[in-house]
């Protein structure tokens, strides 16, 4: 890495910023953003979660320049929005009948809103309980979000059951970083999009991103960075697509990383 570049940091949130056993930001992350910040890098969120659920990110919300939010479909800089991308009529169709035929739980993130359908309790055991997300109780009806445009579709599904629903919406791309749920949305909108159409708006040489993840969900951006960082607590699927392996969240992961490359 040559000294002096400035560089655009993307991280993805649960697992890379936030523990999944604290549900908070390591106060070594906060030191380290801080530092790079303060060095003159920008700092971007790369995140699955629709803005109404980034509600973990108070420590560090100063420091943010951007967000690609709901995997790539929706990036925007304080009240300006640089892409959204929505799903095809169709396919929300599609997904909307099977998770009420089946009856399998479904979070649906509309251009304003979101709605939950989760018959079996599964959202709010994991969303709730395991990843400690505030704002569902924000949530709108069903059918009021799926009036608006769609950018993203969260069903609870094993990914046996994956592999064949995603044969049925072919203009759609998958991104699981659960066991229990995968999100969906409009081929084309991913991490590794979003990143790009960030760096472009600021006039950023993609060479001169770094990406940081730990789910299948962030593969894309890992791949389209001009440096990939797995965390250490990664799938290894994602390490092995990564450039550098840091350790892991709970164990100061970011610090290690922008250390290791000379930005704090």
């Amino acid at each position: 890495m040559q000294s002096g570049n400035k560089y655009a940091l993307f991280f993805d949130i649960d697992g890379t910023l936030v523990s999944f056993q604290t549900h908070e930001i390591p106060s070594s992350t906060i030191l380290a953003l801080t530092q790079a910040k303060a060095n003159g890098h920008k700092v971007f969120i790369a995140t699955g979660r629709p803005p109404l659920i980034i509600t973990n990110l108070g420590a560090i919300e100063h420091l943010i320049d951007g967000y690609v939010a709901i995997n790539g479909a929706l990036c925007f800089v304080g009240d300006e929005v640089i892409r959204c991308k929505d799903i095809p009529r169709e396919s929300v169709q599609l997904v909307v009948k099977d998770a009420l035929d089946k009856s399998y739980g479904l979070i649906v993130v509309g251009e304003n809103d979101v709605a939950v359908f989760d018959p079996q309790g599964d959202v709010d055991r994991i969303f709730r309980g395991g990843l400690g997300v505030e704002n569902f109780d924000q949530a709108k009806p069903l059918d009021v979000v799926l009036e608006q445009k769609i950018l993203q579709l969260t069903p609870f599904f094993p990914k046996e059951y994956e592999c064949d629903l995603m044969k049925r919406i072919p203009d759609c791309t998958s991104g699981r970083w659960h066991p229990d749920f995968t999100d969906i949305t409009a081929k084309g909108a991913d991490k590794g999009e979003g990143i790009i159409t960030m760096a472009t708006h600021f006039g950023l040489d993609p060479q001169y991103t770094i990406a940081f993840g730990d789910g299948g969900n962030d593969s894309p951006m890992i791949k389209a960075a001009g440096i990939g960082v797995a965390m250490g607590n990664a799938l290894e699927s994602l390490k092995n697509e990564a450039n550098y392996t840091t350790t892991s969240v709970d164990d100061d992961g970011v610090l290690n990383a922008l250390l290791h490359f000379g930005l704090v």
